[in-house]
């Protein structure tokens, strides 16, 4: 069989490779054995991927003399806290994994999230995979290294910088996805797009999502190579992520986090026209690309009420709270704002 992979080598504290490709999940054994010794691995997973993608992924892992344990949460952003967290934790500990094994992610954002975050910290700190199987995941959560959980008042606010060992992605993935799922996974993509020229480029015409998942992985690996504690310019990546925070809190994670960045990329692109950063002709196009590639969104909350419900985002420090503002294509900038004046700045 043929298979066209393209590779994304990340050198960051911990170097590892992004394999991006197609058919890859049947050969997820011997990828990891390239990089982690035979071993137990802990293959974590929610309940939608598992009923896909489980058997495939244990039978490659078994086949190459791995030792494999699965669990599974129900799946969804309302999981994503401390007591699946827990949960996971103690799986691991009576399973008896030890410093020597490691986790398998196996599913969407939150699954990468939960798992990623629960290897950071068992035992202190013990290796993981990612086998990403939604576009958002495979575009941007699953690469970097950031892992985290939601709390009560605010989404990813407990968390772990963690580098993977190895991310696989395979594009088949995607055709599994149902229809609102993908384009939360766009609406990731359009926001690339106002980073990076090239994948603005890409998404004016027909492409290869294969294409697509490599620039976006590519643009990131740039970023956290230079900056991966962000401490300056990976805060980009969070361009329309402080309303869109604010907005899935609002409406306790029923909007989902993509279809959410949408409509805080939206927000962005507004008020970038309303302070002069963007001209008219820029809007009408971005905008034009956002509906074509995610569709028409609207916003079901008032910016005071987004406002309100940003103030626990973890992109605040002390009275300030950092924005991240479209000036051109591949010309975003961080403003700094008072906490007070914010409501009057996104108007």
């Amino acid at each position: 069989m043929i298979m066209q992979v393209k590779t994304v080598k990340v050198n960051a504290s911990k170097s590892y490779d992004v394999l991006i490709g197609r058919n890859l999940i049947e050969r997820a054994g011997k990828l990891i054995e390239k990089v982690l010794p035979i071993c137990t691995l802990a293959l974590v997973t929610d309940d939608t991927v598992d009923a896909l993608y489980s058997k495939t992924v244990t039978t490659a892992l078994e086949n190459a003399g791995y030792k494999v344990k699965k669990f599974v949460f129900c799946h969804g952003e309302e999981s994503k806290n401390l007591t699946t967290y827990s949960e996971i934790l103690n799986f691991l500990a009576q399973n008896e994994l030890t410093r020597t094994d490691a986790v398998v992610a196996l599913g969407g954002g939150v699954v990468g999230d939960m798992a990623g975050f629960a290897a950071a910290t068992y035992l202190r700190g013990i290796k993981y995979i990612q086998i990403p199987t939604t576009l958002l995941a495979q575009i941007d959560s699953s690469v970097g290294g950031k892992t985290a959980i939601d709390l009560t008042h605010g989404k990813n606010l407990v968390g772990a910088f963690c580098q993977p060992s190895l991310v696989i992605c395979d594009v088949n993935t995607l055709s599994t996805l149902p229809k609102e799922i993908y384009l939360d996974g766009m609406g990731e993509a359009v926001k690339y797009a106002f980073l990076d020229k090239k994948i603005y480029t890409l998404l004016q015409d027909e492409y290869d999502i294969l294409d697509l998942v490599y620039l976006s992985i590519d643009y990131k690996r740039f970023v956290v190579e230079n900056d991966e504690f962000e401490r300056g310019m990976r805060k980009l990546l969070n361009l329309g992520h402080t309303p869109a925070h604010g907005i899935e809190k609002l409406s306790s994670y029923t909007i989902s986090h993509g279809r959410a960045v949408t409509l805080g990329l939206k927000i962005i692109l507004k008020n970038s026209l309303k302070h002069g950063y963007i001209d008219k002709e820029l809007f009408g196009n971005a905008i034009a690309l956002i509906e074509k590639q995610v569709g028409k969104l609207e916003c079901p909350y008032t910016i005071k009420e987004i406002c309100s419900s940003s103030l626990n985002d973890k992109k605040r420090s002390g009275d300030y709270i950092t924005l991240i503002m479209v000036y051109g294509v591949g010309d975003c900038r961080l403003v700094k704002i008072k906490v007070d004046e914010l409501w009057g700045y996104l108007d």
